[in-house]
């Protein structure tokens, strides 16, 4: 992937070089996603395929769609790519669900990629994909993970937000650009509830279903017997009329809920977290 970019784009993704520095090889925690792709796809550009590796963690938490996802994309960059088993449903601090979730889940992967893979690869230095929008919201614990073991962050610190990033993506040409934000399936279990590999299956079989119907863009909330769906506004009225109703109704209880209802609000990112956090979602004064 080197055409030549348009001069905007191409600055930006000159910032991303400089932030990125000059490692002997570098391992990009990778997802799939927009953000992790774009500075996958940048790295190679900058370093070369030879000199950079996409890490994807793979455990109960990543849904089967995402994981070929990923593997596409990555193939689509030019990357070589390694899976890594992460077993973050080991530490009593990620199933027990606070707030600060993902900075144990993020602990469990940069932890593993010190222990092995950044020895068996010859790894000098590994980058995530935090952009500067997320290093400003205060429900990204990740980001203090990170932190901790040293992970480079080469979005955030060249400043690009997400409009910066899918402007790149697209001028890139991943097929990523335009991929709704697909956070891990613990996110979909309030927080305090455990995280089980039981619920997060039914949490996954039960978006596959909304996915299988068309709703690209859908969550399945777990509230015990009842999945709470999420969609956008302007899929609420396909998601209550016939055929998608009974299609969702009998798909989602075959995941191994009681009751299925349909959140008229729409797709709320940091349903659970943000409302913990910001004192004005809380009601606070």
């Amino acid at each position: 992937m080197t055409e030549e970019l348009p001069a905007e784009i191409a600055t930006l993704a000159d910032r991303v070089g400089v932030a990125l520095g000059e490692p002997e090889r570098l391992g990009v925690a990778f997802s799939g996603g927009v953000d992790s792709s774009v500075l996958l796809a940048l790295a190679t550009r900058s370093l070369g395929a030879d000199r950079t590796l996409a890490i994807l963690g793979v455990s109960s938490s990543l849904a089967a769609s995402e994981r070929r996802a990923a593997h596409e994309v990555a193939a689509e960059i030019g990357a070589p790519l390694v899976e890594l088993r992460t077993h973050e449903l080991d530490r009593p601090e990620y199933r027990a669900n606070g707030p600060d979730r993902c900075f144990h889940c993020k602990t469990e992967l940069f932890s593993r990629i010190d222990d092995s893979v950044a020895r068996r690869y010859h790894l000098t230095a590994i980058a995530y994909g935090e952009n500067a929008d997320d290093a400003r919201r205060p429900d990204r614990p990740g980001s203090a993970a990170a932190t901790n073991h040293r992970v480079l962050r080469p979005l955030a610190e060249a400043g690009l937000g997400k409009d910066d990033v899918r402007r790149v993506a697209r001028a890139l040409g991943l097929r990523s650009a335009d991929k709704p934000a697909a956070p891990c399936l613990a996110s979909r279990i309030p927080h305090h509830e455990p995280v089980t590999a039981a619920k997060l299956r039914q949490v996954e079989d039960a978006e596959e279903v909304l996915h299988a119907l068309g709703f690209t863009e859908a969550r399945v909330r777990h509230h015990g017997e009842t999945a709470r769906i999420e969609v956008p506004p302007g899929d609420l009225l396909r998601a209550v009329s016939e055929p998608a109703r009974t299609e969702l109704v009998r798909g989602v209880r075959a995941a191994g809920f009681r009751f299925v209802c349909v959140d008229l609000a729409g797709v709320q990112s940091g349903a659970f977290t943000l409302p913990l956090l910001t004192p004005s979602l809380r009601g606070d004064a």
